[in-house]
């Protein structure tokens, strides 16, 4: 970023230094089962090699050539089907690692009669399709799936080698998880939506992660029993899969509520266990159109809440099978942050919804110099008309007037943000705003700086505005495991809230989110939002508002102006649920 000068909503404040976390898109594998027929390397071109002298020993540099891609593969590739776990370990560029992880293959997956099949090469890179028999217990069961391998040259000997990665072995694997075949740590689950429709992945996309969640920490509480499953166990383990000789005890699992941040994951079913039967509180008529928005666009997610009860109602991601980011992103949330920076200015009386509110060109504090979108201001304007325009400067110019915390605590005590206490039923991030002292406070204000959140989080603020009280969102009934909801330590005044739901509705007729809230009804508010990302060409567009008993939130990553990017996204699901 570097720059000193900021701009709102299109191109809100965003500070050196501060980097803001990206989740990690983990890709699923496409599993088929298939027969595996003889093949050969594809070949051709290829970068020759250099050399260089050490002493007497001339040895080769720069990119392995076509003809030590296929020799270094096909070695590979025939010691792991053999399994020669040294052998092969010993053609990666990690033979410990390597090592342990193909003995476990065929010891704790029950791999046998490996087949490996090469396929076309592309430079070092060279996909492969691996074929085998699990067996257990004297019951044996085809599977087959694809993955690729990276051939590298080691610069000290000139030899080339498999660059190791977990994913060689299986492409689900990543550093410390495992294969393992056995009686399964979790009874299988059918969650059904609300209305008792079954919720599966194949009809819902997004909640495929979710699902594994909700079978990990629900398996046993919805009464089903165990069946026997080749999975991968996470590292961050908790219930793992028990194979015959794991002496892992069940008393060792951790008993955190929402379980893995990445829950273990079925990929073969050997022997079927007995479902139970786990309610949740989707809603399958907006989780489709959820899913059908998001698969629209590019980088988008989205929530919707009940703000009466807490409840979600739908969650989904453009990437569905990659990292959840609509319950567990941490991005700088831009001018949809002023939502609670207004409620803790209009309760200590720095602003009121139609008192005079200074919104000059910039501001300065702590040695930075803050700007509006296209430098512009507000002369003679109300606390109204800067929030409908999101100007920077209008938040900016309080900071003077506050403590170093005041927006942590505004947010902790009223919002329940940042508490990391939520139990939603699957894993979640709770929002993040930080005490910071200087130019990062007064970022903060304007939902930049250290201020992290995700559309679940945002989604809460709106539904604590709507209905004046936060209530922890969740999408299983703490009836079923007699878990206590997170609560907020104290809620703003019925005064503070229907200042802020008056704020909301004017920016949602007449302010910047006026075109996607359009004919929404006198029930009805929002909030635009855009925060610049070092390293972007284009802010994230966020957008949070309600409608009757409905609030939602969404992100479009390098969407630009949250009202463009978001706001249709928003506006699809309140009139989805209307």
């Amino acid at each position: 970023m570097g720059k000193r000068r900021r701009a709102t909503e299109r191109k809100s404040v965003g500070l050196r230094g501060v980097r803001v976390r990206r989740g990690v898109l983990a890709g699923a594998a496409v599993v088929v089962v298939c027969g595996m027929g003889a093949a050969a390397f594809a070949l051709s071109g290829g970068a020759g090699s250099g050399e260089r002298s050490v002493g007497e020993k001339h040895v080769p540099t720069g990119p392995p050539t076509s003809a030590e891609v296929r020799a270094t593969a096909r070695d590979f590739l025939a010691a792991w089907a053999e399994g020669d776990a040294a052998r092969a370990a010993a053609l990666t560029d990690d033979r410990t690692a390597a090592k342990k992880a193909l003995t476990s293959y065929r010891k704790d997956a029950r791999l046998t009669k490996v087949r490996l099949t090469p396929g076309k090469r592309s430079g070092a890179e060279v996909p492969f399709k691996a074929a085998a028999m699990v067996s257990y217990e004297g019951v044996s069961k085809p599977y087959a799936y694809a993955s690729e391998l990276t051939v590298v040259r080691r610069k000290s000997d000139g030899a080339t080698l498999v660059d190791w990665r977990p994913a060689v072995l299986h492409p689900e694997l990543r550093p410390g998880d495992r294969l393992v075949t056995g009686e399964a740590g979790d009874p299988p689950i059918k969650a059904v939506d609300r209305a008792g429709a079954e919720l599966t992945a194949a009809k819902y996309p997004s909640l495929g992660a979710v699902l594994d969640s909700l079978r990990e920490k629900y398996g046993k509480e919805a009464g089903g029993t165990a069946g026997i499953e080749l999975r991968v166990v996470r590292a961050d383990g908790k219930k793992p899969a028990k194979a015959a000789d794991d002496t892992t005890s069940k008393d060792d699992a951790t008993t955190k509520d929402d379980a893995k941040s990445v829950p273990d994951k079925t990929l073969l079913t050997i022997a079927s266990g007995t479902p139970g039967t786990l309610k949740t509180t989707f809603s399958g008529s907006l989780q489709a159109a959820a899913e059908r928005e998001t698969a629209k666009r590019k980088q988008a997610s989205v929530v919707v809440v009940k703000p009466s009860t807490g409840e979600i109602l739908a969650a989904a991601n453009s990437n569905p099978t990659g990292f959840n980011m609509a319950f567990q992103g941490s991005l700088a949330p831009g001018s949809t942050m002023k939502v609670i920076t207004s409620s803790m200015l209009l309760e200590k009386r720095l602003a009121g919804v139609d008192k005079k509110h200074p919104c000059p060109k910039y501001s300065t504090y702590g040695g930075w110099k803050f700007q509006n979108d296209d430098k512009f201001q507000i002369k003679d304007g109300t606390f109204r008309a800067s929030f409908a325009r999101s100007c920077n400067t209008a938040f900016i110019s309080q900071a003077k007037k506050l403590e170093n915390d005041s927006l942590t605590r505004q947010a902790q005590e009223v919002f329940g943000l940042g508490r990391d206490n939520w139990s939603i039923g699957v894993p979640s991030f709770d929002g993040a705003v930080p005490v910071q002292a200087d130019a990062q406070m007064a970022a903060s204000l304007i939902g930049q700086g250290g201020v992290r959140m995700n559309p679940l989080n945002m989604a809460s603020v709106a539904a604590t505005v709507k209905s004046g009280t936060f209530r922890q969102p969740y999408l299983v009934s703490p009836d079923v495991d007699d878990r206590t909801l997170a609560t907020a330590p104290r809620k703003m005044s019925g005064a503070t809230a229907a200042a802020l739901r008056d704020l909301m509705h004017h920016t949602a007729v007449a302010g910047t989110a006026a075109q996607p809230m359009r004919g929404l009804g006198a029930a009805s508010g929002a909030k635009t939002g855009s925060a610049e990302v070092d390293g972007q060409k284009k802010p994230n567009g966020w957008f949070t508002a309600y409608r009757g008993d409905l609030a939602s939130a969404a992100v479009v990553r390098e969407g630009g102006h949250g009202g463009e990017s978001a706001g249709p996204l928003v506006r699809a699901m309140l009139v989805a649920g209307g």
